[in-house]
């Protein structure tokens, strides 16, 4: 049977420039089954679920439910809810870490602030592991399920202490599809073998470009500028490159690339679109997703 991940890979649409964007992460453990809308359909209360997605609106935050992986046995309601709040911006990258009985006080969290790279003092740092974030959602795309509970379920068998199912990442064609905090990078297409590489460099410090969709902290025209950086220096520093794009007044975008030890390149980038039509989620027409495509990388001198 054919799938959105197959015709994607058939078609060898890249995954470059394919992350979801975001500043920052809120991940609140929600066991149990999950909706397609996960925060609004699942056992976490409707409304905290939806006033939590209007007070990220805006902000940069992406608010997404976690689970450990295996069987999926409700939390009681008096039971405590890790939470996980991210800031991936390179050289302001954290992770903070905390737990709450009701999730409702998470209401009162600074958004803003939070998207912004300010935690002010939020819970305990943490120290460790990776936290790798693998989609399983099948409500939303089957392939997500299908291909990424036994990713997760296979990473957590090798003892990798931090893994978490969670709702959505965006891409269900590029799975199985997981994001690694504390940098924020997503991969697509992912191996158990090639996962686990990823979290290996992720500890080291390093990205790994073959599977990379992207750093989520930058929008699409600045994730396919940093990869085709990467690309043509074999940097695999994960927090070596920062970068600044602007329109360039034809349609597309000029990004400027520096690296922490000085250099610099100027990268253009149009917007183009994947053809032939393809499905961007099983179960949906057939479309033409839209891409990122690099058409100069030149150092500046």
């Amino acid at each position: 049977m054919s799938t959105c991940t197959t015709l994607s890979r058939e078609l060898t649409e890249p995954l470059a420039a394919t992350a979801a964007t975001a500043t920052a992460w809120l991940l609140l453990e929600q066991a149990g089954p999950w909706g397609a809308k996960a925060l609004t359909e699942s056992h976490l209360d409707r409304a905290v679920g939806r006033a939590l997605d209007t007070a990220a609106a805006g902000t940069g935050v992406r608010v997404a439910l976690i689970r450990r992986p295996g069987r999926h046995a409700d939390l009681l309601p008096e039971a405590e809810h890790e939470v996980i709040v991210a800031h991936t911006r390179p050289g302001t990258s954290w992770v903070r870490r905390l737990r709450v009985t009701d999730p409702a006080t998470l209401l009162d969290l600074d958004f803003a602030a939070l998207g912004a790279g300010r935690h002010g003092g939020l819970g305990t740092e943490h120290h460790g592991d990776p936290i790798a974030l693998v989609c399983t959602n099948g409500r939303r795309d089957r392939c997500c399920a299908v291909l990424g509970r036994p990713l997760a379920a296979e990473l957590a068998a090798a003892g990798h202490t931090e893994v978490w199912e969670v709702t959505h990442l965006g891409g269900h064609r590029f799975s199985p599809t997981m994001l690694v905090l504390p940098y924020g990078y997503a991969y697509g297409r992912l191996s158990g073998a090639a996962a686990k590489e990823v979290l290996t460099a992720t500890a080291d410090g390093r990205t790994v470009a073959e599977w990379s969709r992207g750093r989520s902290c930058w929008e699409r025209p600045g994730q396919a500028a940093e990869q085709a950086v990467r690309a043509a220096t074999g940097e695999a520093d994960a927090e070596a490159l920062t970068l600044e794009q602007r329109p360039d007044g034809d349609g597309g975008w000029t990004v400027e690339v520096t690296h922490r030890d000085g250099r610099r390149w100027r990268v253009s980038v149009t917007a183009g679109i994947s053809e032939p039509p393809r499905p961007e989620s099983c179960g949906k027409a057939p479309g033409l997703p839209s891409r990122m495509d690099v058409t100069g990388v030149a150092a500046v001198e």
